[in-house]
């Protein structure tokens, strides 16, 4: 079983985008691939949205440090990093069992949470909402699997 975990800040609402979501982990289900996704918004997170950027950052980088384990291989996603094609994103998930992705609330990602993942990777140039870019990444863990187990969808 491969179990990928992704991690976001947002206020909590649920509407089309998780629907998709959760479309796109029951397709998921047929390799193996349990595709979870985890709101840590809290007060916390709430009240230090309130200050400034920087202490918003920080308060996203202590809830998502309370989340590493060791053996799971962490993605950062943020605008400002590498861009994969579907291919290379296929084999950045190849033959790991654990996969934690990082989504950061509205003030973003710290560099330093950034740079403490193995891998830091963007989705777009554009920058996307939370829901925007759970859909958009829950989409391609499809495809990649689609990619690993050589399914037609990918084509």
């Amino acid at each position: 079983m491969i179990k990928i975990i992704v991690y976001y800040i947002a206020k909590s609402q649920k509407d089309l985008s998780d629907q998709l979501c959760e479309e796109f982990a029951a397709l998921c289900g047929q390799f193996g691939v349990k595709l979870e996704f985890i709101n840590l918004f809290c007060k916390a997170i709430s009240t230090s949205q309130k200050q400034e950027a920087e202490e918003a950052q920080k308060s996203y980088t202590k809830e998502f440090l309370k989340t590493f384990k060791p053996n799971q291989y962490r993605i950062a996603l943020s605008p400002n990093t590498k861009t994969l094609d579907s291919l290379e994103f296929a084999k950045t998930l190849q033959n790991r069992s654990h996969i934690a992705f990082f989504i950061g609330g509205a003030y973003g990602l710290e560099k330093s949470f950034i740079q403490s993942c193995h891998t830091q990777l963007s989705l777009s140039s554009l920058t996307f909402s939370h829901k925007i870019a759970k859909v958009v990444l829950s989409e391609q863990i499809y495809r990649a699997f689609c990619i690993i187990y050589n399914h037609p969808y990918h084509k």
